[in-house]
C-alpha cells in the first residue's frame, strides 16, 4: 500500500471517529445488543427443516433416524432463539435496566411457548400446501409447490414470524419477513393474522400490513396490496387497525389495491385485476374495472379503435 493511499484512509478514519460522536440514531454502537440477522436467518433456515423434515436436508450432519435429526436441530434452534429473543427484549422499555438473567429467563419461556405453537404452525402449513396445488393446474406434484413456490416460503416465514409476534418479541419477527420479502418480493409484515388454505399465486409485489387480517381459502395474485389508506399519523396510528379484513373464499387478482382498517371485502368475494377499493364488499360481490378506450396506430396514418358496442361478443376494431 502507498504511503498516499495510507495517509488517505487514515484521513478519512479520524473524520468518521469524530462524525460518530455525535448523538444521531445511526451513530449507536451496540455491537452486542442487537440481533444478530445472519444467526435469524440460520434459526429460520433450521425452522424450515423442522417444518418440512423430508425437503429440506443439512448436510454438515449425518443421521441414523428422524429422532436423532430432530432432537439436534431443535436444540441448536433453541439455544440460538433464545440468545437472540434475550438481546432482543432488551430493546423493549420494560425490560431496560433489569438483571440480564430475569431477561434470560423470560426469553426461554416465550421460547418454550413459541416451540409449543410449532405443531400448529405445520398444521396450517399443510393447507396451504393443498391451496397451492389445488389452485394451480400449473402444480406438478406438492413436492414441487415445497420446493420451489415462493408465496409459499413467504406464507410459511410469516406464520414462523407471527407467533413470535404475537409472543410480544421485537424486532426478529420483522427480520424474518423481511429476508423473505427479499428472496420472493412478497412483503408480509408478520403482525398479519392469517387463516388455513392461504395461496398466493407468482407472488411478485404483494404488500400485506401488519394488522390485515385474512380469512381461509383466501387466494392473491402478484402485485395485491392490502395497505393503509393514510400513513401521515405516523407513530400516532401503531395501535390502530390500518389494513382491511378479508374474510373467506375470496379471490384477488393481480394489481389490485384494498385500503384502509375498517375495509371488510365479505365472504365468496372476487376482486379483479387493478381495482382500487376503500370501502367495504358486500358478500358474494364480484368488483371488475371497466376496459379503457383502446387506441390501436396501424402504419402511418390508419388508427385503429377499440370500443365497447356492449354486445354479447364484447369488444370489436373499429376502423
Amino acid at each position: 500500500m502507498s504511503d498516499t493511499i495510507k495517509d488517505t484512509i487514515e484521513c478519512i478514519v479520524g473524520n468518521l471517529l469524530k462524525d460518530y460522536k455525535d448523538d444521531r440514531t445511526i451513530n449507536k454502537i451496540e455491537l452486542f445488543n442487537q440481533p444478530d440477522k445472519v444467526r435469524i436467518r440460520e434459526i429460520l433456515d433450521k425452522l424450515m427443516k423442522i417444518i418440512y423434515p423430508g425437503f429440506f436436508n443439512d448436510k454438515r450432519y449425518r443421521f441414523y433416524n428422524m429422532d436423532s435429526r430432530l432432537t439436534t436441530l431443535m436444540e441448536d434452534v433453541m439455544y440460538n432463539l433464545n440468545k437472540q429473543v434475550s438481546i432482543a427484549l432488551t430493546q423493549l422499555p420494560q425490560h431496560q435496566g433489569k438483571r440480564p438473567y430475569m431477561v434470560e429467563e423470560e426469553a426461554q419461556f416465550i421460547c418454550i411457548k413459541f416451540f409449543e405453537k410449532l405443531p400448529k404452525i405445520r398444521e396450517y402449513t399443510e393447507t396451504d400446501v393443498l391451496a397451492a396445488y389445488d389452485g394451480d393446474p400449473a402444480a406438478y406434484n406438492t413436492n414441487e409447490i415445497i420446493l420451489s413456490y415462493p408465496g409459499l416460503m413467504a406464507i410459511t416465514t410469516n406464520r414462523i414470524a407471527h407467533e413470535l409476534y404475537e409472543l410480544g418479541v421485537p424486532l426478529i419477527p420483522r427480520i424474518m419477513t423481511e429476508h423473505a420479502h427479499s428472496l420472493t418480493g412478497i412483503d408480509i409484515n408478520p403482525g398479519a393474522t392469517i387463516g388455513k388454505y392461504f395461496f398466493i399465486d407468482h407472488g411478485t409485489g404483494i404488500v400485506i400490513g401488519e394488522t390485515t387480517i385474512i380469512g381461509e381459502n383466501v387466494k392473491i395474485y402478484q402485485g395485491v396490496t392490502l395497505g393503509a389508506l393514510s400513513t401521515r399519523g405516523g407513530q400516532t396510528l401503531k395501535t390502530v387497525k390500518r389494513h382491511p379484513t378479508i374474510e373467506d373464499n375470496v379471490t384477488i387478482y393481480s394489481g389490485a389495491s384494498i385500503l384502509g382498517g375498517e375495509t371488510v371485502i365479505g365472504e365468496n368475494c372476487v376482486i379483479g385485476s387493478n381495482a382500487f377499493i376503500t370501502q367495504s364488499i358486500t358478500p358474494g360481490t364480484r368488483v371488475t374495472i371497466k376496459n379503457q378506450e383502446l387506441i390501436y396506430k396501424h402504419g402511418k396514418h390508419e388508427e385503429l379503435q377499440l370500443q365497447n358496442l356492449d354486445t354479447d361478443e364484447g369488444w370489436f376494431y373499429v376502423i
